[in-house]
């Protein structure tokens, strides 16, 4: 059984590498051991199963979802018809299971979620990681800017701006890794990009801070307005300007509630049909990583966001791979992925 396999194969899940007990890795891709990294590998699979102080209601058991996500991931393979393509005819595509997280200390979990993202940019690989919840993504950035020459703009789908320079005692809030981001040196904060903030869940102070950094919103009724298609080709344009490497972070509640039962209740959000063809571009664009988090599993049986969050990166991966295969229409200087340059 290889990845190119049909994933509708009896069994398959059984059949495939194990990261840990019985959840298979990412799409049924080679486990590596994050200790000693084979080069080669264009993307590497992580995840981080953490979850810090809940910004709303309480318990939202976010940190099991890189299990979910890799066993949902257990019915797919590499290719779309609507693409025609299979993203491992030109992907080597490898997981090297969790970040060690430590519940009692937020800090030494950041330490050991940077030092991992470091191990793979020095491998010259593209991360592509499954939370938890949104605090830990200043770390990716942090772990690129310390591997780079260059600065770096950042792709944020959320409903929310999560630019909160604090929340209670908490260093490290899910509501506030877009403020640690813009205090890291090689982040150009004017190419910084909010994508589907909306509702009653941000703040005027927050929005004034986008704003007071240069960073673009694009709120929901623009997208109406315009259409995503239109959006997308600016927020790519704003995120690679005056940079060498961009970073996509997606919180489940990008999406309607509607689609998203595994995540906050926001509604009015993107559609499903919305974010998948935007990820596309987007990998095609050329990105340096990608972070796909706050997926609730206990709030969802049959698992419909961990099976989304599954597709949000296969399509990701597909863009990506569609640079290799030379079919890409996005204009520029093709995959300006780490390592590219």
């Amino acid at each position: 059984m290889t990845p190119k396999d049909i994933p509708m194969v009896a069994d398959r899940k059984a059949s495939l590498p194990k990261v840990y007990g019985d959840t298979p890795s990412f799409l049924g891709t080679t486990v590596l051991d994050s200790k000693a990294l084979v080069n080669g590998y264009d993307v590497i699979v992580a995840g981080v199963p953490w979850e810090g102080t809940v910004t709303w209601g309480t318990f939202s058991g976010c940190e099991l979802s890189p299990k979910t996500i890799r066993h949902a991931s257990a019915r797919y393979g590499g290719f779309l018809p609507e693409y025609e393509l299979d993203l491992f005819d030109y992907l080597k595509i490898g997981d090297i299971g969790d970040v060690p997280v430590n519940p009692n200390d937020e800090l030494a979990t950041m330490k050991n979620v940077y030092e991992t993202m470091g191990k793979v940019y020095e491998n010259h690989s593209i991360p592509f990681v499954l939370g938890g919840d949104h605090s830990f993504t200043p770390e990716i950035i942090r772990a690129l800017s310390d591997n780079i020459d260059g600065n770096i703009g950042v792709i944020h789908f959320d409903a929310h701006l999560d630019n909160s320079r604090a929340f209670g005692g908490d260093k490290f809030p899910r509501c506030g890794p877009i403020h640690r981001i813009a205090q890291i040196e090689k982040v150009r904060t004017r190419s910084i990009v909010h994508i589907g903030i909306r509702g009653p869940r941000n703040s005027s102070s927050q929005f004034a801070y986008a704003q007071s950094m240069g960073a673009r919103i694009f709120a929901i009724n623009e997208i109406r307005k315009r259409g995503i298609d239109d959006v997308i080709s600016e927020a790519i344009d704003i995120a690679h300007q005056d940079t060498k490497y961009v970073l996509v972070t997606i919180c489940s509640d990008c999406i309607d509630a509607g689609f998203n039962p595994g995540g906050p209740a926001d509604f009015n959000g993107l559609m499903p049909h919305e974010l998948l063809p935007s990820l596309q571009r987007i990998g095609a664009s050329g990105i340096a990583g990608l972070d796909y988090v706050e997926v609730y599993p206990n709030q969802d049986p049959h698992g419909f966001s961990s099976h989304l969050a599954s597709w949000a990166l296969i399509y990701a991966l597909s863009g990506m791979a569609s640079v290799k295969k030379g079919s890409s229409d996005i204009s520029g200087d093709g995959c300006r992925g780490f390592g590219s340059e």
